[in-house]
């Protein structure tokens, strides 16, 4: 049985270890709110631009002369490429084993099918806990993308080079690998293809690099909430990306639902016009165009990825932060019932020890 001075040194050590997560608990949730308003600032020009290429994609798909941005190098795909996000910091519950997990699965499952993976890691977690397994295979490793995640940043230190990458042919299918926000308490792990731009057809049916042949060439997936949301009606989910936090809308008063209907059925206009027959008229040359656009669009998606991890590292920390303190409030609990306890026993067993010694004198 522990002494009084180990349960009270138990005790100040645990409420350190409080005082800490609390701490941490309080910056998350500051860097949360930013975060998250960051990513959902981001989204309507990610998406909408996503949509428009993949629009252009479908419209283009088999036509001479593309680039193989949009069209790929064909059907035959053998290597495939996996841009993991993660975080360079831990203490954040699942969110990172939860992203590594599943990329490991998959890497094993495609490298038995044949396919050649390789890997860049964004994130020092993802690369510590891969490089054990797949080392040979981690082309490219980023750090400290976090602490400067500007457009311009993102596009100069990774999306040029997997571009790059992708016209050498070091690989033909690029996919993103990222947790997507959802709120504090929720992340959606999201595979996301950006290289060659999925069409349309694709973007429904597909959630990761899968299968073999020219299905693992179309693969594309953006979040599994997005995918029920189109099949119950995509508007509904483009108006709550879109707008806003996301959250709370539902739970408003008069006015905000009268705004979220009218949002539900512009953005539900927006979508019948698009899966429509679309024809473009490209202004300046077509293929000066698309070579802009379409490197921009893998910089943007790959922005809005990183955005969305981020604003999930923070919440997920928040979250972990705050079980962690609640935890510790139950074990100070714990600890101090058991001090009380065993100082009470000593403090009986003494006064047993003068009654008796006092009981003897007298005989």
């Amino acid at each position: 049985m522990p002494s009084l001075k180990q349960l009270r040194l138990r005790i100040r050590s645990v409420s350190s270890t409080k005082q800490i997560t609390k701490a941490m608990k309080m910056v998350a949730a500051a860097k949360l709110r930013r975060s998250q308003e960051r990513a959902t600032a981001a989204r309507p020009y990610s998406q909408r631009m996503g949509r428009m290429m993949r629009s252009v994609a479908t419209i283009m798909d088999g036509q001479q002369g593309s680039p193989p941005l949009l069209s790929g190098y064909g059907d035959d795909v053998r290597r495939i490429e996996l841009v993991v996000l993660t975080a360079d910091r831990g203490l954040c519950g699942s969110f990172n084993s939860g992203v590594v997990r599943a990329v490991r699965n998959r890497v094993v499952e495609l490298q038995r099918e044949g396919f050649a993976v390789t890997l860049t890691c964004v994130g020092r977690k993802g690369q510590d806990v891969l490089k054990r397994q797949f080392g040979a295979q981690i082309r490219k490793t980023h750090t400290g993308i976090a602490h400067r995640l500007t457009f311009h940043t993102v596009e100069r230190e990774i999306a040029q080079e997997l571009v790059q990458a992708f016209e050498d042919r070091q690989f033909e299918v690029c996919y993103l690998v990222y947790n997507t926000f959802k709120s504090a308490m929720s992340q959606v792990l999201t595979w996301q293809q950006i290289m060659p731009l999925p069409n349309d057809a694709a973007q429904k049916n597909q959630d990761g690099p899968r299968g073999s042949g020219s299905a693992a060439a179309s693969a594309a997936h953006e979040t599994a909430a997005a995918s029920e949301g189109k099949k119950k009606g995509g508007g509904r989910h483009h108006a709550v990306q879109s707008g806003g936090s996301g959250q709370g809308w539902s739970q408003g008063g008069g006015g905000e639902a009268a705004l979220l209907q009218s949002m539900n059925r512009q953005a539900a206009a927006v979508e019948e016009e698009e899966s429509g027959s679309t024809s473009y008229f490209f202004e300046p040359d077509e293929g000066e165009l698309l070579n802009a656009l379409l490197p921009r669009n893998v910089a943007v998606q790959l922005f809005q990825a990183l955005v969305e991890s981020d604003a999930s590292e923070h919440g997920a920390r928040m979250t972990a932060m705050d079980n962690a303190v609640r935890n510790a409030s139950e074990m100070i609990r714990k600890l101090r019932i058991k001090f009380n306890r065993t100082r009470q026993a000593a403090i009986t067993t003494e006064l047993m020890e003068i009654i008796g010694g006092a009981e003897s004198l007298k005989g």
